[in-house]
């Protein structure tokens, strides 16, 4: 970094997180299943991704589909963490609500404190939150460094300027880290506004398979709109230029 801001990657390989590191990403975010929005990467991912010399943050996270779980998912995600920490892991990412839409203060408190002294992450759930401005303050009781938010928007373009309310009333401990939509096109738009240290975004495209030969007649998956034939890859380019934008801020 040649300043304060912070340049995390989304990304959703090892190679992703190779790439990260060369286009200047100061810490990288390692999902799984792009479809369901990120799922908890394998271990074996995992543990090579922790060989490459960047901050390692993970997503535990057992399922896609909403954020309220079970106690099965709960000891799960407790296994994954304890898998994280056994492995070296930077910090964990994860995000619990309760069916009206409150933080689940008991589990969350429960992870977060089996992620100790790994960092934790609260990520998008938080813009599913009823009330978003008590839970700031809930979490930053809990001891989470970092929410990642849009502002309850679909995009941080289209939340900022709540975001930007949100960031100038923080508690201490705890920041923003603006994502969703976030792009070397507004990103310099984005922080004249919101003034967060954390900016999060994707680095990913889609490149044709290898694959020569196609059995029309068969489909590996249950979303027809989705081709098995792209194969989800880093976007190296992109990052370089977020780099190059937010280093000129």
């Amino acid at each position: 970094m040649t300043n304060n801001i912070t340049l995390e990657a989304s990304v959703y390989s090892v190679d992703g997180v190779r790439a990260a590191k060369l286009a200047g990403a100061d810490r990288v975010e390692l999902c799984d299943n792009i479809q369901e929005g990120g799922t908890t990467p394998s271990y074996g991912m995992i543990r090579q991704a922790k060989q490459i010399d960047i901050p390692l943050f993970v997503i535990i996270r057992p399922r896609g589909g909403d954020f309220v779980y079970t106690p099965t998912d709960v000891d799960v995600m407790l296994d994954d963490i304890a898998i994280c920490k056994q492995l070296g892991v930077d910090g964990v990412v994860l995000g619990l609500l309760l069916p009206d839409g409150s933080i689940d203060l008991e589990n969350t408190a429960t992870l977060v404190a089996a992620a100790h002294p790994m960092q934790v992450t609260f990520h998008r759930a938080f813009d599913m939150c009823s009330n978003p401005v008590s839970a700031v303050q809930q979490l930053a009781d809990l001891g989470i460094e970092r929410i990642l938010t849009s502002g309850q928007r679909n995009t941080a373009s289209e939340g900022k300027e709540y975001l930007a309310e949100l960031n100038r009333h923080l508690p201490e401990g705890i920041k923003l880290l603006i994502g969703s939509g976030v792009n070397p096109d507004n990103l310099k738009a984005l922080h004249q506004v919101i003034q967060a240290d954390e900016y999060h975004m994707s680095a990913v495209q889609y490149e044709t398979s290898s694959m020569h030969y196609k059995n029309p007649h068969i489909s590996m998956g249950n979303n027809a709109a989705m081709d098995e034939f792209k194969i989800l890859q880093p976007n190296t380019e992109k990052l370089m230029l977020a780099r190059k934008v937010i280093d000129g801020l």
